[in-house]
């Protein structure tokens, strides 16, 4: 196997993959088994995946993003930096900022931020560019050799393109298989997200076309059309609505009624559509109660707890890390970036309450530290430690007949 760079010059470079999206369309052939058309504006209108991203994007945009040192005494120093406002003063805020490259992450695989730099050439915010809009490829030196750098061409807003190295611009990838670009959701799962769309434009064509009536009524003589439309009438006035409930209806006519009810058909049709819930929180790791699908599962109880926890731990978190360590990579060391987790994973006010009462008194936490935790004012002599003395000592001698157990 050979890195980009260890390609041979005679090679050619201008190949279009049998793989290609673009190539595909370019001969007619749909993208998706069920032949529609999967892009970031059909997906985004499929309520579960809508659900689904914006609570990963949303939640791990509201999560602090703190900038830390590691001193030599072992502590940890919070520091300022330009990641505390990475949009710029007059750019996108913190929150809006996070979320749109969790977007463009989550959707395309990649997250390019251009950097900003002051007049003296330090960096003081990025801007994020559309994943669509950025090609990459390995950097070559004057010899033609790659040298294991990359260059970004993106097309601006105002048309023109334009070339960034990686001390320019920062590439925020996804699960990769060959270290160039991030796999794109929308590519992996097209044909799972094509079902469900498909399947959304024939619920809307069922709707619009199909017979959404409660019964048929059938009259076993013949009756003219002026006829059957005051019987109608008639039916509809005595039968509809909440006054009606549980009256007699009178009708001087010999009428047959037969209800119209759902086909085995249609309810394989409702399932089918449950079943694609399922697929988008396997595809994008969320739980299934928290996309509204709580049939199979109660919504109360220690079980879902776990559930919305290990989201975090297993779902969030692999998000995070990437921008945490590639961010790192724009601070001079030991300087670091680091999301905060402790909002998110605080527990109930009792639980809580129980674990400062212990921390205190195991002198982990003064109990001022305690109470700015539980947003309550300082108290005097609360900045000691206080430590539980401990266990008194049991006597030499034991009196006849006591046993040496110690209760528990």
């Amino acid at each position: 196997m050979r890195w980009p760079w260890q390609r041979d010059r005679s090679e050619p470079t201008d190949l279009i993959s049998i793989s290609d999206p673009a190539l595909a369309s370019y001969f007619g052939v749909p993208q998706t088994y069920a032949g529609v058309q999967v892009g970031e504006g059909s997906v985004l209108g499929i309520s579960a995946f809508w659900r689904a991203v914006m609570l990963i994007a949303g939640t791990v945009a509201g999560l602090p993003m703190k900038t830390y040192r590691d001193t030599a005494e072992g502590e940890r120093q919070r520091l300022a930096s330009w990641l505390d406002n990475p949009g710029g003063v007059e750019g996108q805020t913190p929150y809006e900022w996070k979320e749109t490259a969790l977007l463009h992450l989550l959707l395309h695989g990649d997250a390019f931020l251009k950097h900003i730099f002051n007049q003296g050439g330090a960096i003081i915010g990025a801007i994020p560019i559309h994943p669509l809009s950025v090609s990459v490829e390995w950097e070559k030196d004057a010899n033609g050799r790659y040298t294991g750098r990359k260059l970004y061409r993106a097309t601006l807003d105002t048309g023109a393109v334009r070339t960034f190295t990686q001390a320019e611009l920062t590439q925020v990838m996804g699960p990769s298989l060959d270290g160039l670009r991030g796999l794109s959701i929308l590519g992996v799962a097209r044909n799972s997200l094509g079902t469900t769309i498909a399947g959304d434009r024939a619920a809307s064509r069922m709707f619009g076309n199909g017979a959404l009536i409660s019964g048929l009524v059938t009259p076993e003589e013949d009756i003219t059309e002026e006829e059957a439309t005051a019987i109608k009438a008639g039916l509809d006035q005595k039968l509809g609505g909440w006054e009606n409930a549980g009256s007699v209806a009178l009708v001087n006519r010999k009428l047959k009624f037969t209800p119209w009810t759902m086909s085995a058909e249609d309810a394989q049709f409702l399932q089918s559509r449950q079943f694609q819930i399922e697929e988008i929180a396997r595809w994008t790791g969320v739980p299934p109660h928290l996309l509204m699908q709580t049939e199979k599962q109660t919504s109360w109880g220690t079980g879902v707890e776990s559930q919305n926890r290990g989201l975090s731990r297993f779902t969030l978190s692999t998000w995070t890390s990437r921008f945490e360590q590639r961010l790192s990579l724009l601070l001079p060391p030991p300087v670091f970036v680091e999301f905060d987790y402790a909002g998110l994973e605080r527990p109930t006010p009792e639980q809580e309450i129980d674990l400062l009462i212990k921390q205190v008194d195991a002198g982990l936490i003064t109990p001022n530290e305690a109470r700015h935790i539980r947003n309550l004012p300082r108290i005097d002599g609360g900045d000691e430690l206080r430590v539980k003395g401990a266990p008194p000592a049991l006597p030499a001698e034991l009196p006849a007949g006591q046993s040496e157990e110690v209760p528990a």
